[in-house]
């Protein structure tokens, strides 16, 4: 407390704010009223604004809400978590005491005004948490929405660079191929073709049994499934080979499969199923059938749930040390024209997100990576975005929130994203990783979340490497035509970038840096096959000329207007095609009014590409090769996105595609990998951002020409 020149008596504050005033607004309603937010901000204020006392209780911050509850003494308000704005950074409170003295005594004292009221404020002891030392054991990593494995893939190969062994133990995707080809990437992973919320369900279910035959303890009141009535599979009833009693046939069980919640035989009730072997019959008789319907396997039924359990086939609370995964959002999409801006929480298609939060709420894992588009923080005032934190925060998670562009980690892409962190309180926040590259950030960031984008301050000096062109991706990959059928051919020729030194790398060669480095020139490359255009838009393609920036504008009969818009010009007959119909569409012509010049655009060698998608038709995007008369191919798609040349995928061509544009950028991925290895190790400090080690992750020496010579 002081005085002012003239004598006015003021007092410097440190601040506590209500959830309502932190960056979760209008989401407020999800975190205990009585519960407030530790702050680093102090500023002077009258005396006379000073209106009653108020008294404000430290807690430990404590994933056990019941417990916390209970811990909670007489006072007006309670604090558990510290609030920083940079990043919207949730975390435990500092060991120092309220104010940032030295003081240890139990209790402190001090008048603080919140918003006009005046509060009391009461420090217990600090609560110290150890961090356990991960860094010889395994971590188990659930992979949600995984599409191909892109996320978990990036995720495992960066904390395998810090010294951690990630591995990923299940993952959840309801697009077949996607799993397929994560399968056949990770044979380790127990790979589920289901929707998440199924996927939900069946743990739910799975936890019940597990209790139910003594595998697990449990509140057996609501977690309990009453198997009494089953009997053993040895039945003395006449008829278990098949034949008809009593003008019914019995079947006997040999074995239980698999499990699945849901309705696998379309009958229009989901509940719990097993995949049931028959005895006497072969995999061709194979049935799913409810576990109401199977009366007298209870041996066979207690076989699979406890090799099961040891297994891990599924996961119980406490056995996933990592969740990551990107909720699917279709609301918040541009493409929706009827996007709900008033209440998005409502629409069905962002309920993804809070299936999301359900699982993360069940298994409570020690670590959460949620990613999306920068949509999230956009739409509606950033309202989902604001309620992700909201929800993890009301589970007691730390957390912190990055917007984070692929280009920056080495990548000729820039497709900026959104990437949340949440971590228990007995573990270390893990941080955000800083920029390796130059690549600009580009004005799609909301101004609310300007602070969020991750990216050195203007002015520091920091040396950062060069942004990567489309030419260091893709141009030692073999010609193809349009209609190339192939998935794997040799390469034919040496690398001629470091980045596509390090691509070409095999998995063992990346996990293990020790490893015996092949030569790639004469390994095989797969899925360098492009979507085959139609005879039409290949004749088009055909006449774009072979330079950078042409596109449809370059074509007869086209003319462009001072204003940028095009026209066709009238003294030029329209050319048609071989098929009758015009050499120039009419929707290439009207697309974005006529401003646009994406349609059949060719992409050039000295460009970095805005972002890959999951279609390849050049009808409205860039996406002609610069010298090839054809799309960009699967393979040139994934290596804009970072997946390495040893990574199948499989499926249709289109749905190869697909499962490429909705990846998370690799190199994203293996960055804030690495970040979680540093988090588990706690080798870390509070500070939101760091810095990865010089020429991450590339730790080879860079390509030099001597070596591309000996090479080839």
């Amino acid at each position: 407390m002081f005085e002012a020149v003239d004598g006015t008596p003021y007092f410097t504050a440190q601040w506590f704010y209500r959830a309502r005033d932190t960056v979760i607004k209008d989401n407020s309603h999800l975190i205990d009223n009585k519960r407030v937010f530790f702050s680093e901000i102090k500023d002077d204020n009258p005396l006379d604004c000073l209106v009653e006392k108020l008294r404000i209780a430290k807690l430990p911050l404590n994933v056990d809400l019941d417990a916390k509850k209970a811990a909670i003494p007489a006072c007006n308000y309670y604090y558990d978590m510290l609030y920083l704005l940079p990043y919207s950074t949730f975390m435990n409170v500092p060991q120092e005491t309220v104010g940032g003295g030295s003081e240890t005594s139990s209790t402190i004292s001090s008048e603080i005004d919140i918003n006009g009221e005046t509060c009391d404020v009461k420090s217990d002891s600090e609560e110290v948490f150890q961090v356990q030392d991960h860094k010889k054991s395994e971590m188990s990593l659930l992979d949600l929405y995984s599409g191909c494995g892109a996320m978990s893939t990036g995720l495992c190969l960066g904390a395998s660079i810090s010294g951690l062994n990630l591995v990923t133990r299940w993952a959840v995707d309801i697009n077949k191929h996607a799993c397929e080809s994560l399968k056949l990437n990770h044979p380790e992973t127990e790979v589920r073709n289901e929707a998440v919320e199924d996927f939900l369900s069946l743990l739910k279910e799975w936890e019940k049994l597990c209790i139910s035959f003594s595998l697990v303890c449990g509140d057996l009141k609501d977690k309990y499934f009453d198997l009494s009535s089953m009997e053993d599979d040895e039945d003395d009833t006449e008829g278990n080979d098949g034949e008809a009693v009593d003008d019914f046939v019995v079947f006997e069980v040999a074995k239980i499969l698999a499990i699945c919640y849901g309705d696998p035989k379309d009958k229009g009730e989901r509940k719990l199923y097993f995949k049931v072997r028959w005895k006497g019959y072969g995999p061709s008789a194979d049935s799913w059938e409810p576990i109401d319907g199977l009366g007298n396997c209870r041996e066979s039924m207690k076989d699979f749930v406890v090799k099961g359990y040891k297994s891990k086939i599924l996961p119980l609370p406490g056995d996933v040390d990592v969740i990551c995964g990107g909720p699917p959002c279709q609301g918040i999409s541009g493409f929706n024209r009827f996007r709900n801006t008033k209440s998005p929480l409502d629409d069905p298609k962002n309920e993804q997100l809070l299936v999301f939060m359900n699982v993360v709420d069940y298994l409570k894992p020690k670590f959460v990576l949620m990613e999306n588009v920068v949509d999230l923080v956009k739409f509606s005032g950033g309202f989902l975005g604001r309620y992700a934190l909201g929800r993890l925060i009301q589970m007691n998670y730390q957390t912190r929130m990055g917007l984070l562009a692929a280009g920056a980690y080495g990548l000729p892409q820039f497709r900026m994203r959104v990437f949340l962190w949440g971590a228990r309180p007995t573990e270390k926040l893990p941080q955000c990783p800083l920029p390796t590259h130059d690549v600009v950030v580009r004005g799609v960031i909301p101004i609310e979340f300007e602070n969020h984008a991750v990216a050195y301050d203007e002015g520091y000096n920091v040396e950062l490497e060069r942004k990567l062109l489309l030419k260091d991706a893709i141009s030692d990959l073999p010609p193809v035509t349009n209609s190339e059928q192939q998935d794997e051919m040799p390469y034919g020729r040496a690398p001629e970038s470091e980045f596509q030194r390090f691509i070409r790398l095999r998995k063992d060669e990346l996990l293990d840096s020790s490893a015996s480095h092949s030569n790639s020139s004469k390994e095989l490359v797969y899925d360098h096959r492009p979507l085959e255009l139609n005879t039409d838009d290949y004749e088009r393609v055909c006449q774009i000329p072979k330079r950078k920036g042409a596109n449809f504008r370059d074509l007869p009969g086209v003319r462009v207007r001072p204003d940028n818009k095009v026209e066709f010009d009238p003294a030029v007959e329209r050319v048609l095609l071989q098929s009758g119909k015009p050499l120039v569409p009419d929707y290439a012509m009207s697309f974005v009014k006529g401003t646009s010049s994406k349609p059949f655009c060719r992409l050039w060698w000295d460009e970095t590409v805005p972002t890959v998608v999951t279609r390849a038709e050049p009808h409205n995007q860039a996406i002609l090769h610069p010298e090839q008369d054809r799309v960009l191919s699967i393979r040139e798609n994934a290596r804009l996105q970072g997946f390495p040349d040893y990574y199948k995928l499989c499926g249709p061509v289109k749905e190869r595609y697909i499962q490429v544009g909705n990846a998370v950028a690799v190199p994203v991925a293996r960055a804030l990998g690495y970040a979680l290895g540093l988090a588990c190790q706690g080798s870390i400090n509070n500070e939101p951002l760091f810095s990865l080690p010089p020429k991450f992750p590339n730790i080879m020496e860079p390509l030099s020409p001597a070596s591309s010579e000996d090479d080839a």
